[in-house]
C-alpha cells in the first residue's frame, strides 16, 4: 500500500511513519516543510531513521506550493497530520499561519484528492475542538472549541465531511488527546518540563496546576492511527485517540521528580487563554472500531520521554 504523510518531520507524523514501514507491503511517502514550533535540529532527528529506510521518501516542500496532483499520484491511502498546532499563539496576530496552514492546505489537499481513487483520507484533529465539558468525552457531543487553534481543527473537520459528502472523498477523523512521548514538541508540557529540570531551571507552570488531561503515549496513538488503514466500515467517522490515566499538572511534575531523581522548582504563572480546565476521552468508539487499547502507564511513558529528551539536551542541544 502506498501511503502519504504530511507533517512526516513532526513528532506524531515521524513516530507514525516509523510504525507504518514495519509492515513490509507499505511504501510510505512523508512530506513537511519545517515550519512551526518544533525546531529544525528536532525533526532532523525525527526522520533521521526514516531517511535511510528502503521504502521511505521524504520530500522537504510546502503543500501550498508543491504540486498535488503529483504528489498524490498512485497513492492509496493518506494521513494529514500536517499544521501549526498550539493554543497559545493563536492569538492575535499569529492567527494568520493557523488560517493558511490548517485550513487553506486542508482544503488544496482534499480538493486534490477528490479526482483520486483513494481507500482512505486520514485527518488528524484534535481534543482541543470539544473545549470545556464535564466527564469523559465522546465523540457525539457538540464541539465548542474555547482557542482559535481549535477553531482551525474542527474547520478542518468540516472540511472533510463536506468533501465526503459532496465528492465521496473516503475521510476518517481521529481527535488527539494530549500525546507524549520521545520527541515531543518542545511548545507542550512534558517537554517544557523535562529541558528545565535538565537545566536546573524553574518549571513553568500556567494556572494552579490543577488542570487535568487525559495523556496519551505517542506509542499508543500511533498504533491507533496506523490501524485505521485496515479496518472496514469506518469511512466517515469521527474517534477519539486517548490514553488509560488522567493526571494533574503537579501529580505529572511529582512523578517527573520521581523519574529524573531531582527537585523541581515550581514558578507559576497565569493561566492561558483558551484551554479547558480538563480533558478526558471516552475511547470505547476506538476500541469498538478500532481494537484500540493503550498500553503504556504515565509513570513508564514518562521515563522513556525523559531519558530521549536527556540525551537529546546533553548532547548539546538547547
Amino acid at each position: 500500500m502506498k501511503i502519504l504523510v504530511t507533517g512526516a518531520a513532526g513528532f506524531i507524523g515521524s513516530s507514525l511513519c516509523e510504525e507504518l514501514v514495519r509492515d513490509e507491503k507499505n511504501e510510505v511517502f512523508g512530506i513537511d516543510c519545517f515550519i512551526g514550533p518544533t525546531p529544525t535540529a528536532l525533526k532532523d532527528v525525527n526522520v533521521k531513521k526514516l531517511l535511510h529506510h528502503p521504502r521511505f521518501q521524504f520530500r522537504q516542500e510546502n503543500l501550498l506550493s508543491v504540486d498535488l496532483p503529483s504528489l498524490l499520484e498512485d497513492i492509496d491511502v493518506v494521513y494529514h497530520l500536517a499544521a501549526i498546532p498550539g493554543v497559545r499563539s493563536s492569538w492575535g496576530k499569529d492567527f494568520d499561519p493557523y488560517v493558511t496552514n490548517n485550513i487553506s492546505v486542508t482544503q488544496r489537499l482534499l480538493e486534490a484528492s477528490k479526482n483520486k481513487q483513494l481507500k482512505k483520507f486520514i485527518y488528524a484533529s484534535t481534543s482541543s475542538v470539544y473545549g470545556e465539558k464535564q466527564g469523559k468525552v465522546s465523540e457525539d457531543l457538540l464541539p465548542e472549541p474555547l482557542s482559535p487553534y481549535g477553531v482551525t481543527k474542527l474547520t478542518g473537520e468540516h472540511l472533510c465531511s463536506v468533501y465526503r459528502e459532496s465528492f465521496r472523498v473516503p475521510t476518517v477523523i481521529l481527535r488527539y488527546f494530549t500525546v507524549y512521548g520521545p520527541k515531543q514538541r518542545p511548545d507542550m508540557a512534558f517537554h517544557r518540563f523535562i529541558k528545565q529540570i535538565i537545566h536546573d531551571e524553574p518549571i513553568t507552570i500556567f494556572g494552579d496546576g490543577k488542570q487535568t488531561r487525559d495523556f496519551t503515549f505517542i506509542d499508543d496513538c500511533v498504533k491507533g492511527t496506523a490501524s485505521v488503514l485496515h479496518q472496514d466500515n469506518i469511512i466517515g467517522e469521527i474517534i477519539n485517540i486517548g490514553g488509560k490515566e488522567r493526571s494533574s499538572v503537579l501529580e505529572i511534575i511529582e512523578l517527573l521528580e520521581r523519574v529524573s531523581g531531582k527537585q523541581a522548582k515550581k514558578q507559576f504563572q497565569t493561566k492561558v487563554t483558551g484551554e479547558p480546565m480538563h480533558t478526558w476521552a471516552d475511547i470505547r468508539k476506538a476500541s469498538s472500531l478500532l481494537n484500540y487499547s493503550p498500553q503504556t502507564s504515565l509513570e513508564e511513558g514518562l521515563k522513556k520521554e525523559y531519558e530521549f529528551f536527556s540525551a537529546f539536551y546533553e548532547g548539546g542541544k538547547r
